[in-house]
């Protein structure tokens, strides 16, 4: 039995007729087709490209907003930590001077709305030994009011008892400074405590 052996050809092939027609219209139609692909893709990339630009804006908003609101609470929290002494100084300092120095006015202011019922009924004037010589002045140029003076050491020296026969009158501008106190106090406490928590 004989094998045949099949052996490769070297010889130049015929030439295949590559050219064809194509119809005009379904040409026309390709290529349209291909434009409208085309254009709906670079609009579709357009689109992506915008969404994901306001996305980015909107994020670097939200985040520079959240900056401004830390900036504005620090800034907020330095200023009130700057006025804090200043206060508690002005409730320990000034606002006892002041109500030292004002304290013989405000028991006259007191007593010149009863002054006309007060012409034969004496008035005691309680105060601390401290206070009692600056409002004994002051009340000294009434000479309508038949008026007497008692020291009272248990007083501070922004208490005064005005005693008519059936009544009293207090004034109690320490308790006034303490309440003011108190109420710079709770609020610095608690504005400490937010800031803590955030």
């Amino acid at each position: 039995m004989k094998h045949r052996i099949k052996l490769e050809s070297f010889e130049a092939a015929a030439p295949e007729d590559n050219a064809f027609e194509i119809d005009q219209a379904a040409f026309e139609e390709a290529r349209l087709a291909a434009f409208e692909k085309g254009y709906t893709a670079g609009w579709d990339d357009a689109i992506a490209a915008q969404d994901a630009e306001t996305t980015r804006l909107r994020s670097d908003l939200g985040q520079n907003l959240q900056s401004l609101s830390f900036t504005y609470q620090e800034a907020r929290q330095a200023v009130l930590e700057a006025l804090q002494p200043l206060l508690f100084d002005m409730t320990s300092k000034v606002l006892p001077a002041m109500a030292r120095d004002t304290l013989g006015q405000i028991v006259a202011e007191q007593l010149m709305p009863v002054a006309g019922d007060l012409t034969e009924r004496p008035v005691t004037v309680v105060a601390s030994p401290v206070s009692l010589p600056q409002i004994r002045e002051l009340l000294s140029g009434e000479r309508a009011l038949p008026l007497a003076f008692q020291a009272e050491p248990s007083l501070g020296e922004c208490q005064v008892y005005l005693r008519f026969a059936d009544s009293e009158t207090r004034i109690d501008l320490d308790r006034v400074i303490i309440a003011i106190r108190d109420a710079i106090s709770s609020y610095f406490t608690v504005e400490t405590e937010e800031a803590a928590h955030g």
